[in-house]
């Protein structure tokens, strides 16, 4: 897969008629938001619309999200039949994400699946991990494995079964492995670029109109810890 990066240091991860998909950074915002920041989509707009030389509005649909200080693929639509085709597959999880996460505590298990039922606090924008079911609270699951040991810390491979509300960072919290940098989900302190070592790293979609089974890649970012991977 060639990666192409722009002079907003966008890099375009896969392109065509109907969808792109791009590498996101800490930071980045996917949609705009009550901070008022350029949000990643604009960016997205703007380089369509300056590479395609297109008059007007150039169309773009937002797909699914990350979390600002998460880093990796993110899928947007070109055009609305692929829009609601794409927002059909991840609203029944007919898609695969895989994620990298590095953490500093070694997990209880080498590899296990993890079930919980996230409740969501409005207040502090955080979701806490039950084990049995609470009121408001919605089943989230994931399995991880261990796929690198560092030095001083630990790498986990996650699939997502569900999409919850901060979900992975929740439930590696919930087992005593917050993510490195994440001081909302109790790690001791945070990164200089304000983010999380959280990466979504791989995404197996069927496109929206081919058909064809696309096997997407986001390189990680340049800093020493996912370089040692």
């Amino acid at each position: 897969m060639k990666v192409v990066s722009t002079k907003d240091n966008l890099q375009v991860l896969h392109e065509d008629n109907h969808l792109i998909v791009v590498n996101k950074r800490v930071g980045d915002i996917v949609q705009g938001d009550k901070t008022g920041d350029k949000p990643l989509s604009d960016v997205v707009k703007e380089y369509i619309k300056k590479k395609y030389n297109k008059p007007g509005e150039v169309f773009l649909g937002v797909v699914h999200r990350l979390d600002r200080p998460t880093t990796g693929l993110v899928v947007f639509a070109r055009t609305s039949k692929a829009l609601t085709r794409l927002n059909e597959m991840f609203s029944n999880r007919t898609t695969q994400k895989t994620y990298w996460a590095v953490v500093k505590n070694k997990p209880p298990k080498a590899e296990d699946t993890l079930v919980h039922f996230l409740k969501r606090n409005p207040q502090n924008n955080t979701s806490k991990a039950h084990l049995k079911e609470v009121t408001d609270s919605k089943k989230a699951s994931l399995d991880y494995k261990i796929i690198k040991t560092l030095d001083n810390y630990f790498v986990l491979e996650i699939n997502l079964h569900t999409g919850r509300h901060h979900q992975i960072r929740a439930q590696l919290a919930a087992i005593g492995c917050p993510i490195k940098g994440d001081l909302k989900y109790g790690f001791d302190r945070s990164n200089p670029d304000g983010g999380i070592h959280l990466h979504a790293r791989k995404l197996v979609i069927i496109h929206p109109v081919t058909k064809e089974t696309l096997v997407l890649t986001a390189p990680t970012p340049n800093d020493a810890i996912w370089n040692a991977i």
